[in-house]
């Protein structure tokens, strides 16, 4: 089966928001072609590259919604392209899917490791691959308005997996980091700078400037975040309080608005996917919202709307 190429040369991030746009990286993209037409059918346009370094001069021009990605190619892997566009910070948001002949442990482990989303054995199903570009690009626009929230703020915030590992970061904390002159292509905080707990700070040296690191929580799965700030500045801190949400209603709010799905809530919080929907329609009927992602938007500006001046 033969599909039509888009041009990318055409396209320009201005001109192509009619709808999502999905990147197709396979060396034999010909075998793709069930999933090229279901993705068209389904309103997707489809971009197509034949190898890991083409697909990155292709996110040169585009930026697309989801990347679907084969792992073994000629050149550059799929593996090795994945890595290189999650160290761009303009790119590391687009969910990679990895759609691959590779089924070994290892392999799932690495493309993990190496920033996908998802990992897909080949022969797919269509239909499948298609709900699961569905959810991870809704995860990402939800992820994306929060993000816009949070820097709306002016709040820089982290987010430190297992070994102080930073797993996440505001476009504000890049900024203020960046103005600092402090370094974290090595994504691990020394251990100097992490405050001991929640509500402690401990103030860094940075060339251009100090900042300040507060401890705000750790999660249920042990994500430590921290706010980021410069010394004496006003910052923002919890203002869920003030919602008429039951306990069990704040926290599935507050993982949605990290971008979980409603099957992840369940894992995390031990409910069932129907449970975590029905706290959900109460959430959005107090909030007055009807999408995720106003709820997750709502949520994170008024966790962020109280100022308060450090001593």
């Amino acid at each position: 089966m033969h599909w039509r190429r888009t041009n990318v040369s055409t396209l320009t991030n201005d001109t192509w928001r009619t709808g999502p746009v999905v990147l197709v990286v396979d060396d034999v993209p010909g075998s793709l072609g069930m999933i090229h037409e279901t993705l068209e059918n389904a309103g997707y346009t489809v971009l197509v590259a034949d190898d890991g370094q083409t697909a990155l001069q292709r996110l040169q021009k585009v930026v697309p919604d989801a990347i679907l990605m084969d792992a073994v190619m000629p050149g550059m892997s799929g593996f090795e392209a994945c890595r290189r566009l999650k160290a761009d910070p303009a790119l590391r948001h687009i969910p990679v899917i990895f759609m691959t002949g590779l089924s070994e442990t290892s392999d799932v482990l690495e493309g993990f490791a190496a920033g996908g989303v998802d990992y897909v054995v080949k022969p797919v199903q269509a239909v499948e691959v298609l709900a699961r570009l569905r959810t991870h690009i809704a995860t990402m626009q939800s992820l994306r308005a929060v993000e816009q929230v949070i820097d709306a703020e002016g709040a820089g915030l982290l987010v430190l997996g297992h070994g102080r590992r930073l797993i996440w970061q505001s476009s504000c904390a890049a900024r203020l980091l960046n103005d600092a002159g402090i370094d974290l292509s090595a994504r691990e905080l020394p251990p100097a700078w992490l405050p001991a707990e929640a509500g402690q700070s401990v103030r860094i040296p940075g060339k251009g400037n100090d900042l300040d690191l507060r401890h705000l929580a750790v999660s249920a799965r042990g994500e430590i975040m921290l706010l980021v700030s410069v010394p004496d500045a006003p910052v923002h801190i919890d203002g869920l309080a003030r919602l008429s949400l039951t306990p069990r209603e704040t926290e599935v709010l507050c993982w949605l608005a990290k971008g979980k799905t409603n099957r992840d809530i369940g894992d995390i919080l031990q409910l069932s996917p129907r449970t975590v929907s029905k706290h959900l329609e109460h959430v959005f009927q107090k909030l007055g919202v009807e999408t995720r992602s106003a709820a997750a938007a709502m949520a994170t500006s008024l966790q962020l709307d109280e100022t308060v001046h450090r001593p």
